[in-house]
C-alpha cells in the first residue's frame, strides 16, 4: 500500500510540473492554438482516438516523449514484464488526467470557475461535470493499476545473464 501512495503523490508532482510548464507554453490558449505547431483539425480517426481534439506537432511530440519517460525505468533496469507494463500506461494515464486539471486549475486565463464546457471548446464531451476523457483514462488506469499490483510484477531480465 505504501508503495501505491509514493507512486500515486509522485505521479501528482509530476502532473503539477508539467502543467505549470505547459501553462508557461500555451498560456491561456489551450491546445496549443497559439503554438507555432503544424495541425490537423478534422478528420475521422480524431473522432475516435483523440476526442475530437485536433492533433497538433505540439501534442504529438509531448505524448510521445512522456511516454518514453515513463518507460524510462524499464530501460535503466533492461526489464519488462507486463504487469511493469500495465503500472506504466496506468500511471501515464493518471498523469494526464491530473495534469490535465491542474493546468485548468492555475491557469490563470481559466480557474475552476471556468472549467466547464463553455470555456473549454477542446474536451468536446462532458459528463457529470468532467469530460469524458477524464472517466475513461481514469477507469482505465486505475484498472491497469491494480492489476499490476496483484501478485508480485516479476520482470523479465533483457540482459544476458
Amino acid at each position: 500500500m505504501k508503495q501505491i501512495l509514493l507512486m500515486v503523490l509522485f505521479i501528482f508532482i509530476a502532473s503539477f510540473f508539467f502543467a505549470q510548464t505547459e501553462i508557461q507554453i500555451e498560456g491561456g490558449k489551450g491546445w496549443a492554438k497559439g503554438l507555432p505547431t503544424w495541425r490537423i483539425e478534422e478528420h475521422w480517426l480524431l473522432d475516435i482516438f483523440w476526442g475530437g481534439r485536433p492533433m497538433t506537432g505540439y501534442h504529438a511530440w509531448v505524448f510521445s516523449f512522456m511516454a518514453l519517460m515513463f518507460h524510462f525505468p524499464l530501460v535503466i533496469l533492461f526489464a519488462f514484464s507486463w504487469k511493469l507494463e500495465a503500472r506504466i500506461l496506468g500511471s501515464l494515464m493518471i498523469f494526464w488526467i491530473i495534469e490535465d486539471f491542474l493546468w485548468f486549475i492555475f491557469n490563470p486565463a481559466f480557474g475552476i470557475q471556468k472549467f466547464s464546457p463553455a470555456f473549454i471548446p477542446w474536451h468536446k464531451k462532458w459528463l457529470l461535470g468532467l469530460p469524458n476523457d477524464y472517466w475513461v483514462f481514469s477507469m482505465v488506469g486505475i484498472i491497469l493499476i491494480y492489476w499490476s499490483f496483484k501478485g508480485s510484477p516479476k520482470s523479465t531480465s533483457l540482459a544476458k545473464s
